[in-house]
């Protein structure tokens, strides 16, 4: 039986052109492809499903792209589209009859009896981070570029999902949401976890400063501790922070520095720290968990033989430093925190390092 939904979108990928000839029946097959006009089966031929193909990858069997729209996904998107579900539980269970495959049942362990669909689980981040595209010319771009972020080099760590679940809690209807998404990797690069924060389709604003407007607009999944949103390439000098939008703005300042976003206080006093560190800088949040997340890290550094020093933002964050200040009053403070060293390094070569890259 299918444990999670990868293994269902691989299992339908194996009977890719029954998929689309049930659920895509305003479509037609095109030598090794099915043809429709959209995921909801509208007449048409600007959306291509692959017919065969390897099970995962580029070029997977059950793959799709809508030349129009530019949207893709996998044969579990068309079912929810095309049926117009909105709760996965749904999708699932649709695709499940399709493929005359038996409910889903709790797996009994000698401890616990859990659930076989790894909701929030690091197979569900890598999958949902698989799903999204590149950022550039997206929501993701405008909403980062609004926050006073314009310098968008090794972002490949952020992705953009046109249509992202959400659900404020267990009880609420699942909605779907433009959102950031974000690969949590280890010092390996692997994906262990995914961070998403809805937006506005409608634009940025004041208040909500362009993030969705529902109740929670951040959520994590999979294997966060010890881990972080990284960008750039890890060498023996790097910052650690909280937010992802507190450490690209930091990046803006110095673009060569690696960068790691541990996405919370308590993660970030956990945040595993590379055999290979000589000297970390810990982006503070002023606020009272800031501090306290900034002493447990510190301390840890130290013990483990770094040097620990603490970047403080003249504001709340970074972000909004940069936002309030500008980019050179921000590089400004920053050069005064820095060891000097590091100003001649990470600050020299501004123009070679362009902070309106997109």
């Amino acid at each position: 039986m299918p444990r999670d939904a990868s293994e269902l979108a691989r299992r339908l990928a194996r009977h890719a052109e029954a998929v689309c000839r049930h659920y895509l029946s305003n479509g037609r097959r095109q030598g090794r492809y099915w043809t429709v006009g959209d995921v909801r089966n509208t007449p048409g031929r600007s959306m291509f499903v692959r017919l065969s193909g390897p099970e995962s990858g580029p070029g997977a069997a059950g793959h799709w792209t809508d030349a129009a729209s530019a949207e893709y996904g996998d044969l579990l998107d068309v079912i929810r589209e095309s049926c117009g579900f909105i709760d996965f539980r749904d999708v699932a269970k649709e695709a499940r009859r399709f493929l005359s495959l038996p409910r889903a049942e709790p797996r009994r362990s000698p401890k616990s009896v859990r659930t076989p669909v790894p909701a929030g689980s690091p197979d569900a981040a890598r999958r949902l981070f698989a799903m999204s595209q590149p950022i550039s010319g997206t929501l993701v771009t405008t909403y980062l570029r609004n926050r006073g972020i314009r310098n968008l080099l090794d972002t490949g760590s952020l992705r953009f999902h046109p249509r992202c679940y959400y659900r404020a809690d267990e009880h609420s209807p699942t909605e779907t949401w433009p959102a950031m998404i974000a690969a949590v990797t280890d010092f390996d690069g692997r994906i262990t976890g995914a961070h998403r924060t809805w937006l506005d389709p409608n634009g940025f604003d004041a208040v909500r400063l362009g993030k969705a407007p529902i109740d929670t607009q951040k959520k994590a999944m999979g294997g966060l501790l010890g881990h972080a949103v990284r960008f750039g390439a890890p060498c023996e000098v790097m910052v650690a922070g909280e937010g992802i939008e507190t450490m690209l703005s930091l990046r803006c300042a110095l673009p060569a520095m690696p960068m790691a976003a541990a996405l919370s206080a308590n993660h970030l006093a956990a945040l595993l720290l590379p055999l290979t560190l000589r000297r970390l800088y810990i982006a503070r949040d002023a606020d009272a968990v800031g501090d306290m997340a900034l002493a447990a890290l510190t301390e840890r550094a130290k013990a483990a033989g770094i040097e620990a020093l603490a970047l403080s933002p003249r504001r709340g964050d970074f972000n909004e430093d940069l936002r309030a200040f500008g980019l050179g009053a921000l590089r400004a403070a920053l050069r005064t925190q820095l060891a000097p060293q590091d100003v001649v390094r990470f600050m020299r070569r501004r123009s070679a390092l362009r902070s309106d890259t997109g």
